[in-house]
């Protein structure tokens, strides 16, 4: 029987990876496939869940003896440090591999080095196989590492005609059951979900990861945080349910921009040491147009759902721009329709110079 290529299991390695999205955090997604000397697949694992066994160990488990002298496939460089778990590139000397077949290295300068360990024991090491594609499912922790704050993604809802509510303020429901659960599952991929208080003012929202069928909660939350300058967030909000842990981000805790507001970047900054990796940014528009004018949204998903209102509030945003030359231009990566709804998923382009 024909062997599988490194690409395919490159391939199958991020597809694994994508499975523990909204359960590693603060650590990564990673997925691994073991071939043995023949290209047959012996070993499949992937990072489950924070403290739990790495893809590699994983895979390891499943190959016994079969990874003696075969490949390692894994998405991410393996780990060189002794956390909650040992080294992963110790592991995979001493199962007496081969070939390690690394995606993408790990800027994490405490578990960075696992290449230079592999190639030390004689082990053929190869990098950049399906880079981009591994690190697309990685972004959020590897931008978070790169830069020491996290990915920042802003959420809206909105008609075709771009309102967010009707002229009589009344905005339940813009979108369908299904495009409102989506969303949910989004929630449920994020470490923290971000608002303003003027959101928490006007909706009070509860900001939990929730099944909308059964009203239960995912087993695991993000961070409820409010964005409040001077601390107006009511005593009985329903943020501070407990449902979920909730941070009221005040202009004394976190320190005030040049406008006296709660300043962005060190809001970002102090939720990286908090260990968050991705935010999803909920609020309305002048939290979003604040965020896009500062150049701190790494992706935005958008909902439009095929409805006029011809008046009412908008979810246009303020971002600063006052002529077509300073417009954000953006890039689409998908557009899927979620039941009558439209969700397009767009990066920000990135200007030269």
């Amino acid at each position: 029987m024909a062997g599988v290529s490194v690409d395919e299991a490159m391939r199958r390695a991020v597809e694994l990876a994508a499975r523990g999205l909204g359960t590693t955090s603060p650590n990564p997604v990673v997925g691994c496939v073991l071939l043995d000397a023949d290209g047959q697949v012996v070993g499949e694992g992937f990072h489950a869940y924070a403290g739990g066994p790495h893809a590699e160990i994983v895979a390891l488990a499943q190959a016994g003896e079969r990874a003696r002298g075969g490949t390692a496939v894994v998405t991410l460089e393996p780990c060189d440090h002794t956390g909650r778990t040992g080294p992963c590139s110790t592991a995979l000397v001493r199962a007496g591999v081969a070939r390690v077949v690394i995606a993408v290295p790990d800027p994490n300068p405490l578990a960075t080095g696992g290449a230079g360990t592999l190639r030390a024991a004689g082990i053929q090491v190869d990098t950049g196989v399906r880079a981009c594609e591994a690190e697309a499912g990685n972004i959020a922790w590897l931008t978070s590492m790169r830069r020491g704050w996290p990915y920042v993604i802003w959420k809206f809802a909105a008609t075709l005609d771009g309102r967010s509510a009707a002229a009589d303020g009344t905005s339940m429901w813009i979108t369908s059951e299904a495009a409102r659960m989506d969303v949910h599952a989004l929630r449920g991929t994020v470490d923290a979900v971000l608002v303003g208080v003027g959101t928490v003012l006007a909706d009070d929202p509860r900001l939990t990861a929730r099944n909308l069928r059964d009203g239960t909660l995912a087993i695991r939350q993000p961070l409820r945080v409010v964005l409040d300058t001077d601390g107006r967030t009511p005593a009985d909000a329903r943020v501070r349910d407990g449902a979920a842990r909730t941070w009221i981000a005040t202009a004394a805790e976190v320190g005030a921009g040049p406008d006296g507001r709660v300043d962005l970047p060190a809001l970002l900054a102090a939720l990286h040491g908090r260990g968050v990796c991705a935010v999803l940014l909920e609020g309305g528009p002048k939290l979003a147009g604040a965020f896009l004018a500062a150049g701190l949204v790494d992706k935005i998903v958008g909902y439009v759902a095929p409805r006029l209102l011809g008046a009412g509030p908008t979810a246009v945003v303020d971002a600063g721009v006052t002529t077509i030359a300073e417009a954000i231009d953006l890039e689409y990566v998908d557009v899927t329709q979620v039941g009558p709804d439209l969700r397009i998923t767009a990066l920000p382009r990135k200007r030269e110079g």
